[in-house]
């Protein structure tokens, strides 16, 4: 592969795959990035001066400016890691969601086929389009079993619902016009340059101020975690050795309560900065980070369990994780306590102060 092209890949997930393939492959790497609140260069290694990495500011849902990165760039593969997120920010307001994740995502499959359609025989069997999705399409999970490929979507909330859109536009795609497509669905991220809107860095950066952390409802609600590294090498044994046409679960099968994902926090934190360390934190009463925990009100329509099994990429491409929870949670809670002024730079740029979103009100 020459060239890929990573929508996103100023973001969170994007960006960590962008510095593994810089680091892992020989390919040119273009990043199309609109730089959102949650997207932003600092994410990314410098472009100065490296001729193998590129940046073009485009939405995805801009044809013009997509087809003009399609013909300035040529490139073997899609990566679409561009999305909105944020499940709370999608009960406050669907519009961006569409936008993005139906539309944006439509413009590229577009851009693509007719890309293809100009390529030589072997350039158009080397071409890749990979669609970066997420457990919340197949719905919620009761106490048993796990989502498989095969579980019928069933998404609960607007951004879930936008994604699942998205998935049935690239499976209608390589039907229809043979585009060689490929879907990866996978479970909860966590890691460095995670924007902290989401619960772990939310949950690290309000227990080193002082401030509550908010659990919601009973914080029984189960998650998949997987670190974003090793979701990076899924997506790219996926690009490399799957077969076109298919989708593929990443999970790590890691499945934890969300009130014990900030309990490990909280302790991580204090073998890092231990609570009695910190006078204002001592000046407030606090004995433990735990004693920072705030039961607050349910999201609308919160899934309970998300759990896939992730048998498939492991049987027929041998991908597996390498990382286990608590010494990645513990490398993750590292990396904000050392990058803090990296989170207070996003944090102002977007103009965003931890506040509660997804209340609709």
């Amino acid at each position: 592969m020459k060239s890929m092209l990573v929508t996103g890949g100023a973001g969170f997930i994007g960006s960590n795959f962008v510095r593994m393939a810089l680091e892992r492959t020989a390919a040119r790497v273009v990043v199309l990035d609109k730089l959102t609140y949650a997207g932003s260069l600092d994410n990314l290694p410098p472009v100065s001066g490296n001729p193998r990495l590129a940046f073009v500011q485009a939405d995805i849902a801009d044809r013009e400016a997509v087809r003009a990165a399609f013909g300035a760039h040529r490139p073997d593969a899609v990566i679409n890691f561009a999305a909105e997120s944020h499940v709370d920010r999608s009960i406050d307001g669907p519009d961006p969601f569409i936008h993005t994740n139906i539309t944006g995502t439509f413009e590229l499959l577009e851009a693509s086929r007719h890309h293809v359609a100009g390529l030589d025989e072997e350039a158009r069997s080397r071409f890749r389009f990979l669609h970066v999705s997420t457990d919340e399409v197949y719905g919620s999970l009761g106490d048993e079993g796990r989502f498989t490929e095969a579980t019928p979507y069933a998404p609960n909330s607007p951004y879930a619902a936008s994604k699942a859109s998205a998935d049935h536009l690239v499976r209608a795609y390589h039907v229809t016009y043979g585009l060689p497509t490929l879907i990866t669905n996978c479970c909860n991220n966590y890691g460095p340059y995670q924007f902290p809107e989401k619960l772990i860095p939310l949950t690290i950066l309000n227990a080193m101020d002082g401030e509550p952390l908010p659990i919601y409802g009973d914080g029984l609600h189960v998650r998949d975690w997987v670190y974003v590294e090793d979701h990076c090498a899924g997506v790219a044994a996926v690009l490399g050795r799957g077969r076109p046409g298919e989708s593929y679960n990443i999970g790590a099968e890691t499945e934890k309560r969300n009130i014990e994902v900030v309990d490990t926090i909280c302790d991580v934190l204090e073998e890092l900065r231990p609570v009695c360390s910190s006078p204002t934190l001592v000046s407030r009463g606090l004995s433990s980070y735990r004693d920072l925990k705030t039961f607050v009100e349910d999201r609308l329509g919160h899934d309970r369990r998300y759990a896939l099994d992730a048998a498939k990429i492991r049987g027929e491409l041998g991908w597996k994780p390498r990382h286990d929870f608590h010494s990645a949670m513990a490398k993750t809670v590292r990396w904000y306590v050392d990058h803090r002024k990296w989170c207070d730079g996003v944090q102002s740029s977007a103009r965003y102060r931890r506040e509660r979103l997804g209340l609709a009100r």
